[in-house]
């Protein structure tokens, strides 16, 4: 398959990712760092407990945006069955997590992680998708 050109679309895609990293990397060290030496509390304990997840949310927000900045259908379409494939393999393995958990066969699976899992699951699943375009 011919290397994918860089369209705006794509550029977009790239910038907003990785701010929205950053501030995750920055907001999650920051809660991490401050938990444990300001002993938070009460609503400052909510807000930066939640701050890492803001730029998550963020991510999600992306990839919806480059769909819609997209113009190639191929490349969405590519992307639509990646995701989807994401989807269906990241509930179908939290899902059987959970019934193995419930039963004490399996440790907690803390819900943070379960995003991470789709993102990798999902980037498999790009690459398979578009080996079959070679």
């Amino acid at each position: 398959m011919p290397q994918q050109k860089l369209t705006p679309a794509i550029r977009n895609y790239i910038l907003r990712f990785f701010t929205a990293m950053t501030f995750y990397v920055l907001f999650l060290i920051g809660a991490v760092w401050a938990f444990p030496h300001y002993h938070l509390t009460g609503f400052f304990a909510y807000l930066v407990a939640i701050l890492p997840a803001i730029p998550i949310v963020a991510v999600i927000g992306t990839v919806a945006m480059y769909m819609t900045e997209e113009q190639d259908e191929f490349q969405r379409a590519l992307l639509v069955r990646a995701l989807l494939w994401g989807i269906g393999l990241t509930l179908a393995v939290t899902t059987v997590w959970g019934f193995l958990e419930v039963f004490s066969l399996a440790p907690h699976l803390d819900l943070y992680l379960v995003f991470p899992l789709f993102c990798a699951v999902s980037g498999a699943a790009n690459g398979i998708v578009r080996l079959n375009y070679r």
